[in-house]
């Protein structure tokens, strides 16, 4: 029998998979990757609804670890967010997903690679891009998408099979992930409606305020308060615990799909929020004005880069040894005040802090520099405008 290796969450989209693949001869192999979404009771069912449907083997994959120190941390360093909102949460799964299953594939001589996408969004595309390059002599197989499969129809090749999923559609379709949890729902497929509260998986219970203290070293979040971490990713999910109750980032994000057209979607992020603008503001104190302006022009690339399932492309490699590079001075500690549904960055303190009086005081006094130095530097800064104006009679 032909091997497939079908990537597996246990829903509708892959449950139809399995079952179309076995019909069609294959050795069906899933396999599922945690990238932080999972309880262990969530992975035990999946991987007995698996076997339950007849796979021929079951694996779960831990990506938690891959998706941080291959992805999350440059994003981080970076300071990426989408259009300024939102923090890539399903790209970056995506990508470390889809490094794990090809590789997977690849070690047991499988046949085939095969996902549960649909022909309407991006994570098509993201697979199909990845395997291509990670996997170039798999093929690649896509029941759903192929056979443009609603979900009516799924079902009822499921109930055929003696297979019982739910016959209405639940009310908010959910994505979770150390980096952010997604949410699409009736509203999302409007321009003008909000997403009610109880639309985000985690519940508004907290509404008192409080200070916290994030420490940073070389770009990475390391403690909250006193609290030290062993990795960044207990930081992180320490962080999202406390913030998530006050109904800290939430948020809609609008963007441009992959396949052009436009898109809404729910997202749950505190934790990634409130990190990337501790972060960026302990950047500002830290770097050079050409370093923080170099970064935000690589790091747009590399979250849309990301984001079109171009992570394989060799420019991301260069842009995340410039933005390691960059995070050498970037240690110090943030105060964050968290409030119900918002957060106030406080202040920094850092070693490398740039904003240092013995320089001089913004607006205040000049302890470096003279009043003649200051002729002179204006006179040569305007030189070359002041020329052009000259030659070409003076300003319009």
């Amino acid at each position: 029998m032909r091997k497939v290796v079908l990537a597996f969450s246990g829903g509708l989209d892959t449950t139809y998979c399995l079952l179309f693949l076995r019909e069609r001869g294959f050795a069906v192999h899933t396999v599922t990757v945690d990238t932080g979404g999972f309880t262990a009771d969530e992975l035990s069912a999946i991987e007995e609804r698996a076997h339950s449907l007849g796979a021929s083997s079951h694996a779960t994959l831990n990506g938690t670890k891959p998706l941080y120190d291959q992805c999350l941390r440059y994003l981080v360093f970076g300071n990426v967010l989408r259009y300024g909102t939102y923090p890539l949460s399903v790209s970056a799964e995506r990508a470390i997903q889809a490094r794990l299953l090809a590789a997977y594939a690849r070690s047991m001589g499988a046949d085939a690679l095969a996902h549960g996408s649909t022909g309407a969004g991006n994570d098509q595309i993201r697979f199909d891009a990845a395997w291509h390059i990670l996997a170039p002599n798999i093929e690649i197989l896509t029941p759903v998408r192929d056979g443009n499969v609603s979900r009516h129809e799924a079902l009822e090749f499921l109930h055929a099979h003696g297979v019982a999923l739910e016959h209405d559609r639940p009310p908010y379709s959910i994505n979770r992930g150390i980096w952010g949890i997604t949410v699409g729902g009736r509203q999302t497929l409007t321009s003008h409606e909000p997403l009610p509260d109880d639309a985000y998986p985690t519940p508004l219970t907290a509404q008192s305020e409080q200070r916290i203290t994030l420490h940073f070293k070389c770009g990475e979040l390391f403690a909250l308060d006193e609290k030290h971490y062993r990795h960044p990713l207990e930081a992180i999910a320490a962080l999202e615990h406390l913030a998530a109750p006050l109904g800290i980032g939430r948020g809609i994000h609008v963007g441009d799909t992959i396949i052009g057209t436009k898109g809404r979607v729910g997202f749950q992020a505190a934790a990634p929020l409130v990190t990337i603008a501790a972060h960026h503001l302990l950047e500002k104190h830290t770097l050079t004005k050409w370093q923080l302006i170099l970064k935000e022009q690589l790091a747009l690339w590399y979250g849309q880069l990301l984001h079109e399932g171009m992570f394989e492309e060799p420019s991301l490699r260069a842009i995340e040894a410039f933005l390691t590079d960059t995070q050498r001075t970037v240690t110090g500690s943030v105060v964050v005040r968290l409030a119900p549904k918002r957060f106030e960055l406080e202040g920094i303190t850092s070693p490398h802090d740039l904003m240092n009086a013995r320089f001089g005081s913004y607006g205040e006094h000049a302890a470096d520099w003279n009043a003649d130095d200051v002729r002179g530097f204006a006179r040569i800064m305007a030189q070359q405008v002041r020329i052009f104006h000259t030659v070409n009679g003076g300003t319009q």
